[in-house]
């Protein structure tokens, strides 16, 4: 079913939404299957979510894409991470090369994945002294996100790499949620008290820029970067086709959270696969109205524990379709 939705302009573009219909019918048949009414939980939920957005009462997933997006962010400059923007290119290149975690879940989960570099020759701007984009820069990097999807997808797998996003992420929450960098920032990729400290303030010097930013094209070129602009397109491009998206951790969570500040419903067809050890994702979540498929302590980013979600989301869809009913196996009351 595809309605209009609002863009930040004014104007109006298609986008698929949810089906009750086929939602009911597939509460139905859960049902009828050979089990206590209720007893896989979760799983049925996520059956029924999954048939909303594909407008059938036997959702499938016969393609899975994951897709990694990356780019680095000139708040680096101000010792908010361990490491320097140079490992970005380098992870990128273990992706290629095969060599990461994620590479090995989604071999796991039967995931195409994708690895997307944006400009990581050119990082963003430092967002505490100036916009880390420009209006161009976020339309080109929307652009590339959505361009990146396969049309064809039954289900997408969301992640990123770019080192110095999570104080990215951190600001973004709390330009759509508020608070301040004390609320939001947590020890990323390892930071000690000294880097926490300095990341608090460049959160709280970037709040204090650019106060009146207030559209998801605004707080995207206030505070960057350009792979949370590419989720961002990615995630409205998959509406417009009613794919479901697993989201990641609190990075990848806090970019497509900047989607909101235009609709509100802009993540509707969005899952949170997990729920991340960082400390801002659980009030994230709990900000965005959202329950994470999974909790399992991890932090890597890199859409890995999305990766597994989808592992959880094919057993919810394998039980939904594959079980016999009660008629079918011949099992009535006494």
């Amino acid at each position: 079913m595809r309605t209009a939705a609002k863009t930040e302009a004014g104007t109006e573009r298609l986008v698929t939404s949810f089906d009750p219909s086929a939602a009911d019918a597939a509460r139905a048949r859960q049902a009828q299957l050979t089990k206590p009414p209720g007893s896989l939980g979760r799983l049925e939920e996520l059956a029924e979510f999954m048939a909303g957005w594909q407008g059938t009462a036997s959702p499938v997933i016969d393609r899975a894409q994951a897709i990694v997006f990356a780019g680095n962010h000139g708040i680096v400059a101000q010792g908010v991470n361990p490491f320097p923007a140079e490992v970005t290119a380098l992870m990128v290149q273990n992706f290629r090369n095969k060599g990461a975690a994620i590479n090995q879940i989604c071999a796991l989960a039967d995931a195409d994945l994708s690895v997307v570099e944006i400009a990581l020759d050119r990082p963003t701007a430092d967002f505490s002294q100036s916009a880390a984009m420009s209006a161009e820069e976020v339309t080109e990097a929307m652009r590339i996100g959505a361009e990146a999807m396969n049309d064809a997808a039954h289900v997408l797998v969301l992640g990123e790499m770019g080192i110095g996003n999570s104080t990215v992420a951190a600001v973004q929450a709390a330009a759509v949620f508020g608070g301040s960098g004390q609320d939001w920032v947590g020890p990323g990729t390892g930071a000690d008290p000294a880097i926490i400290a300095r990341k608090v303030a460049v959160v709280d010097a970037g709040l204090a820029r650019h106060n009146g930013a207030r559209t998801t094209h605004e707080t995207l070129q206030a505070y960057g970067g350009r792979e949370q602009a590419a989720i961002c397109g990615a995630i409205l491009r998959a509406r417009e086709l009613g794919i479901p998206v697993l989201l990641d951790g609190f990075i990848c969570s806090a970019a497509a959270s900047v989607l909101l500040r235009d609709d509100p419903q802009a993540l509707d067809h969005c899952l949170i696969g997990h729920e991340s050890a960082e400390p801002g994702h659980r009030r994230l979540i709990a900000a965005m109205g959202k329950r994470p498929v999974l909790a399992l302590d991890m932090r890597l980013g890199e859409g890995s524990g999305a990766a597994i979600a989808l592992m959880v989301l094919r057993a919810a869809l394998a039980c939904h379709n594959g079980m016999a009913t009660f008629a079918e196996a011949g099992i009535g009351p006494a």
